[in-house]
């Protein structure tokens, strides 16, 4: 249960993107925008300038859809892991945050591939790769892999950058194609490391 009573009626409520983890906004909520959010499935904050209940995207048409919600350990400060349609800032820009880059953008890179995984655009790269079958995918993975290492030896540190951008790539389709995600990769590196002795 969320303690509304120690913030006057509201507490704050972090916004993430439930894919790359980026922190898009921070709002607040009081009972009723809480319980909103929960029915509807869309970010409802409490404009604390406007003094009502106003949905995220309810003019910009850039709604924030809700993956997951999480009560930190005081109950009061919600998290939640939202699908973005469109940017979140007012500005335009992806993250109301002033961040140079997303620190994240494998896992953008991973909704891109997914999305042309699951509705294929005519000349899409990801899409020619696929039609060649797993094992031109695995293949390609093999010759990124061996690049990168030529590079490392022996070429410029852009050389080594661009062809570890090609074999991650790569390496991204091919878990697609295998029917995994990098959450299961990294869930698989996180308990190898908790597990060392």
């Amino acid at each position: 249960m969320v303690d509304f009573a120690k913030g006057d009626g509201l507490v704050p409520v972090i916004v993430q993107d439930s894919q790359t983890l980026e922190v898009l906004m921070l709002g607040y909520m009081n009972e009723q925008a809480w319980e909103k959010t929960q029915s509807q499935g869309q970010v409802t904050f409490y404009s604390r300038s406007k003094k009502r209940l106003w949905i995220k995207g309810e003019e910009s048409g850039n709604f924030l859809n809700v993956v997951s919600t999480h009560i930190d350990c005081d109950n009061d400060t919600i998290l939640i892991k939202a699908k973005p349609v469109g940017a979140t800032c007012h500005t335009g820009a992806r993250s109301c945050f002033d961040t140079s880059y997303n620190q994240n953008f494998l896992f953008e890179l991973e909704r891109v591939v997914n999305k042309r995984f699951d509705t294929p655009e005519a000349g899409s790269y990801v899409n020619r790769l696929r039609e060649k079958g797993l094992n031109k995918i695995a293949q390609k993975v093999g010759e990124e892999g061996v690049e990168t290492v030529i590079a490392a030896l022996a070429e410029t540190e852009e050389d080594f950058i661009n062809e570890s951008s090609d074999l991650l790539f790569h390496l991204i389709v091919l878990i697609r194609e295998k029917g995994l995600d990098l959450n299961t990769i990294a869930k698989n590196l996180e308990s190898r490391h908790q597990n060392r002795p």
